[in-house]
């Protein structure tokens, strides 16, 4: 597929991506952000552009036309959702509106609904979206939180003890716990081995802040909290360590885990030298929002997911 925007060419490749054209991508990428001050692509995203280019077919290349032909322009589309980023230098051409309309082309090609996700929550972004006929449908915030003030210890209840993950041992019992606890979220819950293994082979991943909350009876699995620890950045100049992924097995909701196992993990990260902490949570889960909002995490900016009209829009 081949399509122009002034002086682009829009291409979908039939294949995943090479070597080269990743690196021209994290590249392009890294440009944007260094421009924006807010990555343009989420891990899920960049984990498939790093696992052998992704796969086939959810790919749009957006070069500009004739010379070297440098990349201006990429989305990715994948079951539906997708991401698009355009560099600094090929702002304000109509590039932007050309993605988009060609990933409707990949994300609904029977008519369908496609998600895309605008992260910062830049008006530029919105203004696109409503253009364009795409609805405002969800809202994840970016919550963080100083790890220099006061952290109150974690106390568990009687017979819980935290542990560290141990990989291969404990991916079964994980990922049945985390599709229990994310049921109803649209993509934690859907979490395979395979999207657990991605995460485990990344070069960010340390077992010693995957906590682990289980009953000393049995060794049960009753929750738990993974954190992250983010490289300086644009963001930040310092790193800083993310509340990953937090949950508890419903079958354990009485115990009230979810206050002593987000302590813990804050405390394994100030513990390591960190400043600050950050997570993601949708805006709609207000327990979890309250919670952390309890636990002095405050806002700092959210990701906006724009969902398309079911009939896909033409480019004017």
């Amino acid at each position: 597929m081949a399509t122009g925007s002034h002086s682009f060419r829009v291409d979908r490749p039939d294949q995943p991506l090479s070597p080269a054209a990743v690196a021209e991508v994290l590249a392009l990428a890294g440009d944007a952000e260094a421009a924006d001050g807010v990555a343009p692509l989420a891990e899920p995203a960049l984990l498939r552009l790093r696992q052998e280019g992704g796969a086939a077919g959810g790919h749009l290349l957006a070069r500009a036309a004739g010379g070297a032909g440098w990349l201006a322009g990429y989305a990715q589309v994948v079951d539906g959702a997708g991401e698009l980023v355009v560099h600094p230098r090929a702002r304000r051409q109509g590039l932007g509106r050309t993605l988009v309309v060609a990933a409707l082309e990949i994300g609904s090609p029977a008519g369908g609904q496609l998600a895309l996700w605008a992260h910062g929550d830049h008006p530029a972004a919105a203004a696109l979206a409503r253009s364009l006929g795409f609805a405002r449908s969800r809202v994840l915030l970016r919550l963080r939180r100083s790890l220099a003030d006061p952290l109150p210890p974690p106390r568990l209840p009687a017979g819980v003890t935290i542990r560290r993950f141990r990989p291969g041992s404990d991916d079964a019992a994980w990922l049945a716990v985390n599709a229990r606890a994310f049921a109803d979220h649209p993509e934690q819950g859907r979490w395979t081995g395979e999207d657990l293994r991605l995460r485990l082979a990344e070069p960010w991943f340390d077992p010693e802040g995957f906590l682990l909350a289980v009953r000393d009876t049995d060794a049960h699995l009753l929750g738990f909290h993974w954190t992250k620890v983010h490289p300086p950045s644009t963001e930040s100049p310092d790193p800083v360590g993310e509340v990953y992924v937090l949950g508890v097995d419903p079958e354990a909701h009485g115990l009230g885990l979810g206050t002593p196992l987000t302590l813990a993990g804050l405390q394994h990260l100030r513990d390591h030298g960190l400043r600050r902490a950050m997570l993601y949570v949708d805006e709609s889960n207000r327990p979890a929002v309250a919670l952390y909002t309890k636990l002095g995490f405050t806002h700092w900016t959210a990701d906006i997911s724009y969902t398309s009209p079911k009939v896909a829009p033409r480019a004017h």
